[in-house]
């Protein structure tokens, strides 16, 4: 756009042209109401348009002079909320596989040896992996899998505010909720699960808490069984432990690693996938597996895994990026299988100092 301007200088100008901009902001009809309702969809036009800048022309004396002025640019966009691993400086430990995962072990299943450890006695959050212990306490609670079960306001996430494809209303069997959270580690499930124990979400996390210390997760602690609190917390060592209870159960196994799953929901067919590729891999054995993501939790995974002749626990916590945490556990596949083809598997360890 271009505007003729007659100023004498070019310092009125510029103090003209935020005094325009500061009125046009506070006195535009309805622009406060309607900013937020459209921020998101045109973030990225604004961003661009802002970029642009208007040509003016200054007129002094008798020339005329083309400048261009930079639009206002809008605030800058919040910066992601770092995860507990960034904020206590675990990403700062490099490894010999430059794993992205800022806390990682690798075990042997039936002899406990460990291949592979990285920050393995630092407490995060650990999000979703929260599932397999409320399957453990359902597993054992032998309550009826057939029994159908209610999705009501109480199980919407007031936490993360997550959404869920299963609306207040659907009734699903304990199984099927019981399959939907840990396959697609589907929150409104596995919160039901909870809710229906006997005396009820309290009664069922104490349950998971007393679990803990049965199995001596001695840095484990719950609050909730989808994994949504970041009050969820536990270690590498003690999530190893919680595999190996969890394998030991054939409907835990069989669920976890199922690639996909259909569920009825009145007249409706709702198509479920894992949320964990690599079962459909066919590179890799998996006997159980389970992924989990809160931002406070970065992207976590455990896995049971049969590699180079071996049955291994596979613990990958706070990763950076999407895909990083299942880029690690093939840096892993691809560094066992090279080492089995030689002399023996070198244990690799790394850790922060204690603070």
């Amino acid at each position: 756009m271009t505007e003729r301007i007659g100023v004498n200088t070019l310092s009125q100008f510029v103090s003209m042209c935020a005094v325009a901009v500061a009125v046009a902001l506070t006195t535009a009809p309805g622009a406060a109401a309607a900013a937020p309702a459209k921020k998101k969809a045109t973030a990225s036009k604004t961003v661009r348009s802002a970029a642009k800048p208007r040509t003016v022309v200054v007129r002094r004396g008798g020339t005329s002079t083309r400048m261009a002025v930079a639009r206002v640019a809008p605030a800058a966009v919040e910066a992601a909320r770092p995860s507990f691993g960034q904020l206590y400086g675990l990403h700062e430990t490099s490894d010999a596989l430059d794993l992205k995962s800022s806390v990682a072990l690798v075990l042997d299943q039936d002899t406990d040896e460990v291949l592979l450890s990285k920050n393995s006695q630092a407490v995060l959050p650990i999000a979703s992996i929260t599932k397999l212990m409320t399957a453990l306490v359902v597993s054992e609670a032998g309550l009826p899998h057939d029994e159908w079960l209610t999705v009501t306001d109480e199980d919407i996430d007031t936490e993360k505010g997550s959404r869920s494809r299963l609306k207040v209303g659907t009734q699903l069997t304990r199984g099927e909720m019981l399959h939907l959270a840990l396959m697609s580690s589907e929150n409104r499930a596995a919160h039901a699960l909870g809710r229906h124990y006997p005396g009820g979400l309290p009664a069922f996390v104490a349950a998971m808490n007393r679990k803990a210390v049965e199995l001596k997760m001695r840095d484990t602690h719950f609050n909730d069984p989808t994994g949504l609190s970041s009050q969820n917390q536990s270690s590498a060592r003690d999530l190893a432990t919680l595999v190996k209870a969890a394998y030991q159960v054939p409907l835990i196994r069989e669920l976890s690693t199922s690639p996909e799953h259909a569920v009825a929901v009145g007249d409706r067919q709702l198509q479920y996938r894992t949320t964990n590729n690599l079962v459909l891999n066919p590179h890799w054995e998996i006997g159980l597996q389970k992924t989990g993501y809160i931002a406070e939790a970065g992207r976590c995974l455990v896995m049971q895994a049969r590699l180079a002749g071996r049955k291994l626990i596979m613990v990958f916590l706070d990763s950076a990026g999407k895909y990083s945490r299942l880029g690690d556990a093939e840096r892993v596949r691809r560094w066992l299988t090279e080492a089995s083809g030689g002399s023996a598997i070198s244990p690799v360890s790394t850790h922060l100092p204690r603070y």
